[in-house]
């Protein structure tokens, strides 16, 4: 259940809240940014929400203390009026911002997070690493994913986005794992494939984000770091890896080139922020898998803010339009939940993708 309202007024989730009604609960900041009005003066934009999505809140008196309250991974007990505004669509007309009580709110309700527990997505990603024979790209991926890595435990927590798929804690493991295990059943079906590979690249193509992202509160408010907005996530994984490789003796150079151009190549053109295009068939299937997956995050992401009920989302900027789903009520999708947390998965071939665990990376090649 959403965190608790005061009795006269209902606590509900974000995706559930309809035109006109009051708010009074508890809910996430998840981003806050200062901006300046046309008169010279300052106003703050909110991002509110909880796990099924944000809506937008302005701020125009008082910045200094709301300021210090706002801030980005912060609880805080919002009370006001939901609205539709014709050209600015959804927001919340604010009465009063105020510390979240302890115990006011169950914190599961207000992140996001992915379908499997990262010990199941673990369990899985170590079974995979197993089926990768050539030894200088098991020696690269120990390296980077052994349990004793010292980017292991940042590899694990760190988010793949900052807004259109997988945005939240443990984002980068699910999807990293699910490219590269669409990828190892697709190097099964395609001839030519080098399968080591590209499941290699596939798990390492995202690596850059560990410097790109950083979410310092530990409640899903993610921001680009210096780094990354000034080199990019692309450049910063490129030069991660190149130096892991060039500290393994005798590591073949082809075996470089092939593995590193999947990392410069997986946006899949110039304009999206690739150096340059994929001219092998691993870099190919890694920007395809990749691409493909972001559009099918994307529908969850919808899916999870879509209202009971309704069947059409708004329009999405990722895809470029909107996006239809099948008829079912939150009961349903709490079912569907509860399935794709069961253990059973772990029984299958790890180098097979399963169907629900197809979300990969964002098709929007701009700050995520």
């Amino acid at each position: 259940m959403p965190s608790e309202a005061t009795p006269n007024v209902k606590a509900v989730f974000v995706n559930e809240l309809q035109d006109g009604v009051d708010v009074d609960q508890v809910l996430l900041v998840r981003e806050a940014e200062r901006r300046r009005r046309r008169d010279g003066g300052d106003y703050l934009r909110l991002a509110l929400g909880d796990r099924t999505g944000a809506v937008v809140c302005m701020v125009w008196e008082e910045l200094g203390d709301l300021g210090e309250l706002a801030r980005a991974g912060t609880p805080v007990h919002v009370r006001g009026r939901y609205t539709v505004h014709p050209r600015f669509g959804p927001q919340i007309n604010l009465r009063d911002l105020a510390p979240a009580a302890p115990g006011s709110y169950a914190p599961e309700d207000l992140r996001d997070g992915p379908a499997q527990s990262a010990e199941q997505m673990e369990a899985q990603l170590r079974e995979l690493l197993q089926t990768v024979r050539n030894p200088y790209l098991r020696e690269l991926l120990t390296r980077v994913l052994g349990e004793n890595s010292e980017l292991w435990a940042a590899y694990r927590l760190a988010p793949a986005a900052k807004h259109y798929h997988q945005a939240y804690p443990h984002g980068l493991l699910e999807h990293s794992l699910s490219v590269a295990q669409a990828v190892s059943a697709a190097s099964a079906t395609f001839g030519g494939i080098d399968r080591d590979v590209a499941v290699t690249g596939a798990l390492l193509h995202d690596i850059g984000k560990l410097e790109t992202y950083t979410d310092t509160t530990g409640q899903g408010a993610i921001e680009m770091t210096d780094a990354g907005r000034t080199q990019g996530e692309i450049a910063l994984g490129y030069y991660r890896i190149r130096r892991l490789i060039e500290e393994i003796d005798g590591f073949p150079s082809e075996l470089a080139q092939a593995v590193t151009h999947i990392i410069l190549s997986h946006h899949g053109s110039l304009e999206h922020g690739s150096p340059v295009v994929p001219c092998t068939r691993e870099a190919t299937l890694v920007h395809m898998i990749d691409n493909l997956g972001g559009r099918l995050g994307s529908f969850d992401r919808l899916e999870k803010e879509l209202p009971p009920g309704e069947r059409w989302s708004n329009y999405d900027r990722a895809l470029e339009t909107s996006a239809l789903f099948a008829e079912h009520g939150n009961d349903e999708l709490d079912r569907l939940d509860e399935r794709r947390g069961q253990d059973d998965r772990d029984e299958l071939d790890p180098s097979w993708p399963q169907d629900d665990q197809l979300q990969l990376d964002e098709p929007v090649r701009q700050a995520a």
